[in-house]
């Protein structure tokens, strides 16, 4: 069912219709099955791509977050190539159909997913298999227990059951076959309660060997939205606070997920604009007091002439940060930069995994830059950079080719063939239902501090389950003597009652044992 949910909501990702343009320009409403290859579509803005193919007419931002990975839109022109299922941005672009159904990438993604997940090994179920071992015991030790009191001691018939009854009675696996299941479901009740949803139980109980963790950038280990990291002035009569104030006024009007961004920085401190405009690909701009402010890329500056400032841009956009300038009367007044926010549960969380001695990575479909970034401002072992999702599952392969037990945790589409392959899948809930349903493991509150609860709840699952098999197992070493009547010399004899009265003892201080469970 997990399997199949996961590819559900993977095929769920493309529209079921898309806007035909006819030869003769006109455009039809057509479904995406009947689209061929050569056929031209027209995507409005907002609307989520239908096929891979190429634009051949206009221009826009697509959110290919979704796919790739990557956190920031990503500008397309005419000539460029799009992939169905991501989302486009402000501009209306129509688009030539190269690949469709099982040649698309998004049908690849689907079978790397289901190569994933047929590839998964079941553990056996060691409660079933132990107390089956010892059923035998018992069933052996009445057996030899009714041959030794009859024709070895040659005392009667009725002692001699009486003596056999007690042993098959004190052996019933009772304790040792829930001495699992007890465990089981005490450490499900509280996953449920700390927001851990266990969806598959053999990658819970492997999570407590886990050598290395990989995480997924965007949304992840990072919020996955743009947000203000620093805002320069490059002239004496504008401050930070007032270059941003125009800024963000201008920007209120657009969708732009920069322009969010500056929006939420500046938060109250926004002005009336008139005359807005967007610059498609480029920015936007508009009207505040008079003035004219442009909010844009440093491109557009370079096609247009407008001189800056260019080292203190480039100062700004160290480590990968996204910058815009601020044109106001058309002279750079100054620069915003912008950069997806950390989390700040994720330092915790790093820092807590590295000291239970696991390696902590990171995959991203950013470029190298950004990746540098975020590893060394949280202290990350490893960071692998400009990773597709075909190349998350190589990833995954590679560390685990290591001779290292690997989980990896992550929240798109694009981590779902990911969380498939590693040895425990760690979905972050907020995210997409695909990734959940391909994870072994859903993380309901988003936080990268849950994944150390994870594995903490797992090693002291794992010390409860033993500590009961312990108990079981030592209780019947002692009580099958006991019963088959070692000490009828001495005068002590068990009776079927009070046989009865111990296995039931043994099974009630198990099943104590098991509300003791707790994790950090």
């Amino acid at each position: 069912m997990g399997a199949s949910g996961a590819l559900e909501e993977l095929v769920k990702l493309l529209p079921t219709e898309a806007h035909r343009i006819a030869d003769n320009g006109e455009v039809e409403e057509v479904p995406v099955d009947e689209l061929v290859a050569g056929d031209r579509v027209l995507v409005k803005p907002g609307e989520k791509i239908p096929v891979d193919g190429s634009i051949v007419d206009g221009e826009t931002s697509v959110d290919e977050s979704m796919l790739t990975g990557e956190s920031t839109p990503v500008h397309k022109k005419s000539g460029e190539k799009v992939v169905g299922g991501s989302v486009n941005g402000e501009g209306s672009i129509q688009v030539e159909v190269e690949k469709t159904g099982e040649d698309s990438y998004l049908s690849q993604v689907i079978k790397m997913v289901r190569s994933a997940q047929k590839g998964k090994s079941k553990t056996q179920n060691f409660a079933d298999r132990a107390a089956a071992w010892l059923t035998g015991v018992a069933l052996t030790a009445g057996a030899i227990t009714l041959l030794v009191w009859l024709l070895g001691v040659g005392r009667e018939f009725v002692f001699a059951l009486e003596r056999t009854v007690t042993v098959m009675v004190i052996t019933c696996p009772h304790a040792l076959g829930l001495a699992i299941p007890l465990v089981v479901a005490v450490s499900t009740a509280i996953s449920a309660k700390k927001g851990l949803l266990i969806r598959q139980r053999n990658g819970f109980e492997q999570a407590r060997n886990l050598q290395a963790v990989v995480f997924d950038k965007t949304g992840t280990l990072t919020v996955g939205k743009f947000g203000v990291s620093k805002v320069e002035s490059f002239s004496s009569g504008w401050d930070e606070q007032s270059l941003l104030s125009y800024a963000a006024s201008v920007e209120a009007n657009s969708e732009h997920p920069i322009a969010k961004g500056i929006v939420q920085k500046a938060g109250e401190d926004i002005q009336k604009v008139s005359g807005f405009q967007a610059i498609t690909g480029r920015g936007a701009q508009g009207t505040v007091e008079g003035k004219e402010v442009k909010v844009v890329s440093p491109g557009y500056a370079d096609e247009n002439g407008v001189e800056y400032d260019a080292g203190k841009l480039d100062n700004l956009r160290q480590g990968g940060k996204t910058a815009v300038l601020v044109i106001i009367e058309n002279t750079v007044v100054g620069a915003i930069a912008l950069a997806d926010i950390i989390r700040e549960e994720s330092r915790d969380a790093i820092a807590r995994l590295k000291e239970m001695n696991i390696r902590t990575m990171m995959v991203t479909g950013d470029n190298a830059e950004v990746a540098k970034s975020v590893a060394g401002e949280l202290g990350l072992d490893e960071y692998f950079a400009e990773v597709l999702p075909d190349k998350k599952v190589e990833k995954i392969k590679e560390v685990q080719k290591r001779g290292l037990r690997t989980a990896m945790v992550g929240d798109g589409i694009n981590d779902a063939p990911a969380l498939a392959q590693a040895d425990v899948g760690i979905a972050i809930g907020a995210g997409t239902d695909v990734a959940a349903e391909t994870a072994d493991i859903v993380l309901v509150r988003s936080n990268p501090q849950d994944v150390v609860s994870v594995l903490s709840l797992s090693k002291a699952t794992h010390k409860k389950m033993l500590q009961n098999l312990g108990w079981a197992t030592g209780y019947n070493v002692i009580a099958i003597p006991l019963a088959a009547g070692v000490l009828y010399p001495w005068g002590v004899v068990l009776s079927p009652a009070v046989g009865a009265i111990l296995m039931s003892a043994s099974t009630v201080i198990v099943a104590i044992n098991s509300r003791f469970l707790k994790a950090k």
